[in-house]
């Protein structure tokens, strides 16, 4: 993960202003240009130092939080109390590396997993929660101490999509659909990831160690590894990723193929897949409601074991209907609602 300094302080460029012929800073942050007391940057010397003060004040307040967070490993506990009207209970111990919740039609599988990352939304970002209660619901960390941990929510229906509010500036008329748009997403996100990878394999090779070659080797091997994963599952339909782009791109039949034109069940697994590699090895809790949705039965089957190789370090929790998923060895790992309702 980027430190929030990192980026501020590369937030400037220098611009030429051909009507004055003097050069300019100028912030493109988005959170400035949204800011009233600051507004668009100005090409006046005489406003510099506000928008540098603002900016230093900001990074300060910024790095000052990120350092009182403490994070978690993972959710050792959950509880939720009024659920259902205030008729149940629910308590659940929670495994470190993978947690599936299962029940009939009905039973509160869906409605758990919502209160749940509904209560990660609205924690706050620093102070100690251990204890705390919202919206019903009480979550236990480990370690006990922590303040918050990172999570990821992958939801399965490939629907059309209702709200246009932060897709509007999108002109890509291709994301048409809810699983589109997550896409969308987890690309830039991968962009970011291969940035940070290919900066710790310079750190490596310019550090003197003499291991830095196969330091350097091990950190790119897990992108490489999640690229034979995906030309593996896709074989068959013959496609296959372009590895020579380093945004998302497919070739088929030696035809360029977008990922939104994927099918919905590729469409699926490839953003759980992407997902799991972007958090690159840190410490998450990944949320998935029913996941097995189009998914072909040996996917299903592969899924929890795949997630877990690309980030063995990610607290999976997700609800399903499918015996699949559990196939792989991972049985132990299943929990019913009733189990755990009071």
């Amino acid at each position: 993960m980027n430190e929030p300094t990192h980026l501020l302080a590369n937030s400037f460029t220098r611009n030429y202003d051909r009507k004055r012929g003097k050069k300019f800073n100028c912030n493109f942050l988005f959170y400035l240009k949204n800011r009233r007391n600051v507004g668009f940057c100005r090409r006046k010397q005489n406003e510099k130092l506000h928008v540098t003060n603002f900016v230093v004040t900001f990074v300060a307040t910024l790095y000052t939080t990120r350092l009182m967070i403490k994070l978690a490993n993972y959710i050792s506990k959950i509880e939720i109390s009024s659920l259902w009207s205030g008729h149940k209970h629910i308590v659940w111990q929670l495994r470190p590396d993978v947690n599936v919740l299962s029940g009939h039609n009905g039973a509160g599988k869906s409605t758990i997993l919502n209160r749940l990352i509904q209560h990660l939304r609205t924690i706050p970002t620093t102070g100690e929660i251990q204890g705390n209660t919202r919206f019903g619901v009480k979550i236990d960390f480990d370690p006990s101490d922590a303040t918050g941990i990172h999570y990821d929510v992958i939801r399965s229906f490939d629907r059309q999509m209702v709200n246009f509010k932060n897709t509007s500036a999108i002109s890509d008329a291709r994301i048409v659909t809810e699983l589109d748009w997550q896409l969308y997403l987890i690309q830039r996100r991968y962009l970011d990831y291969q940035v940070n990878v290919g900066n710790r394999m310079i750190s490596l090779l310019t550090s003197g160690d003499p291991e830095a070659r196969e330091k350097a080797t091990e950190a790119a091997n897990l992108k490489t590894r999640f690229l034979d994963i995906v030309d593996e599952l896709f074989a068959e339909t013959g496609k296959r990723i372009d590895r020579q782009s380093n945004e998302l791109s497919f070739i088929q039949y030696d035809e360029q193929l977008p990922p939104y034109l994927l099918s919905s069940g590729e469409k699926q697994i490839l953003l759980i897949l992407l997902t799991a590699l972007t958090e690159d090895q840190q410490h998450y809790v990944l949320f998935m409601d029913e996941p097995e949705a189009s998914l072909h039965f040996e996917w299903q089957k592969n899924l929890i074991s795949l997630v877990r190789e690309l980030n063995p370090n990610a607290q999976v929790i997700l609800t399903t209907h499918s015996p699949a998923l559990i196939m792989d060895g991972w049985e132990d790992t299943v929990t019913e609602v009733g189990d755990i309702t009071m």
